[in-house]
């Protein structure tokens, strides 16, 4: 277990994480300590309570935002899928339906 200093408005914090994971908790409370400054200096909190409830929303608002994106781009993707495999049935309908022809035109040749 390592730990990590941090400081999120202002205020130092010891946090505990697995070896290795530093850096990454590092980079998320410099990215909420980031999102609370922006809030603050807008002026929308009115006490530090308030001004951490409002950072929460906020970046809960991105989580949201983001898994949505996320859900519509893996829809996306299931439905090119789709159609790819769509397209490799009519293909192999249309080479199929060549081969026939080709059986048809070869027996009318023959006779």
């Amino acid at each position: 277990m390592a730990e990590v200093n941090i400081t999120i408005n202002g205020r130092n914090f010891g946090i505990f994480c697995e070896d290795g994971q530093e850096q990454r908790v590092t980079d998320l409370s410099q990215y909420v300590d980031s999102r609370l400054k922006d809030i603050s200096r807008a002026g929308a909190a009115t006490n530090e309570s308030h001004l951490l409830v409002l950072t929460s929303l906020l970046l809960a608002d991105e989580i949201y935002d983001l898994r949505n994106e996320a859900a519509a781009a893996n829809a996306n993707a299931q439905q090119a899928e789709a159609n790819q495999t769509d397209e490799a049935a009519v293909a192999n309908a249309i080479e199929d339906l060549a081969s026939r022809i080709d059986r048809i035109a070869s027996r009318i040749q023959s006779a």
